[in-house]
């Protein structure tokens, strides 16, 4: 973090204001807001900034947009920007001629003077600097591999680094563009969306569930809600589920009964951001176990099976 400014600006009544004061009340918000932007925005093109240039034209079209740079500086174009082409017929080797039309913060000493004003005791000065983006065409030039790289190293450097915004690509021959302008090269200030992620295995609090399969059969297993709430999904997530642990289960019951528990696939029903409900069938070939036994094969999985799950919300 890098900021020269930390002191609070104060005023009182009867206190004289020269120059600097204010300046460096202006100077503290600018850095500030620098600060804010290059700690929570990467550099690149935040709005707009849109450039049109079919193949013919002399001039490309530069439309009003908004971009930082690694320092946090605020790039702003009010208004459509025409720009003249490049005067070159082309490459040494009768090919077009590749340029970059960058985008970059201007210098102070190259702002135009929007207003000056007499002082009471002192010669005019300046009160009104008007702010314009300083557009480059940086040529380029294939390096040994094949890739097109800036001839000028301070030109790579600034890009490399941040401090001037590729807006498009352009092909020239015979003064003119050999071809539509290129966008593939523009890249955008904010982060890029991602899908969030989140897996988990999970214990549960396994019930027994069952449903009709027909006239004489029902479907029979385990089920359970799990907790996804410590994921902060924003949206239902598509779920994913398995059960993890040992596998078949005998289990015990009433003394000298055994039963022996096969699962089939589990599947994710009731989605929503801070669960959803498992439900894992059992393929055992017999359940005519009763309620001891359906107390046994819920102990056993409760002891046994988790289930690791997937979220994804895209």
């Amino acid at each position: 973090m890098e900021t020269r400014y930390t002191e609070r600006l104060r005023f009182f009544d009867g206190q004289q204001l020269h120059a600097e004061d204010l300046d460096e009340l202006e100077a503290v918000n600018r850095e500030l807001r620098w600060l804010h932007n290059r700690s929570l925005h990467q550099p690149g093109i935040g709005a707009g900034l849109a450039v049109h240039g079919p193949a013919g034209a002399g001039h490309v079209l530069v439309q009003e947009g908004y971009a930082l740079d690694a320092s946090g500086h605020e790039i702003v174009l009010t208004g459509p920007e025409r720009l003249p082409v490049p005067p070159v017929a082309g490459e040494e080797t009768c090919g077009p001629a590749y340029f970059d039309l960058t985008v970059s913060y201007p210098a102070d000493e190259e702002l135009e003077e929007a207003e000056t004003r007499e002082g009471a005791c002192a010669p005019r000065g300046i009160v009104r600097l008007r702010e314009r983006p300083a557009f480059t065409w940086v040529r380029l030039k294939h390096d040994v591999s094949g890739t097109l790289r800036p001839v000028d190293p301070r030109h790579r450097a600034d890009i490399q680094a941040g401090m001037m915004i590729i807006l498009a690509r352009a092909r020239i021959r015979e003064c003119v563009l050999a071809a539509d302008v290129s966008l593939a090269q523009r890249r955008t200030s904010r982060v890029a969306d991602r899908p969030r992620i989140r897996c988990d295995t999970s214990y549960a609090e396994w019930t027994w569930w069952s449903v009709p399969a027909g006239t004489e059969s029902v479907i029979q297993g385990v089920e359970a809600v799990i907790d996804t709430e410590a994921a902060c999904f924003a949206q239902v997530p598509c779920y994913s589920a398995r059960v993890a642990g040992r596998r078949p289960l005998t289990v015990e019951y009433d003394d000298d009964a055994v039963v022996t528990v096969f699962d089939g696939p589990a599947h994710v029903e009731e989605p929503a951001t801070t669960s959803f409900r498992c439900r894992v069938p059992l393929l055992s070939p017999d359940y005519g176990v009763g309620d001891a036994g359906i107390e046994a094969i819920l102990t056993a999985v409760r002891a046994e099976w988790a289930v690791t799950w997937l979220g994804i919300e895209c």
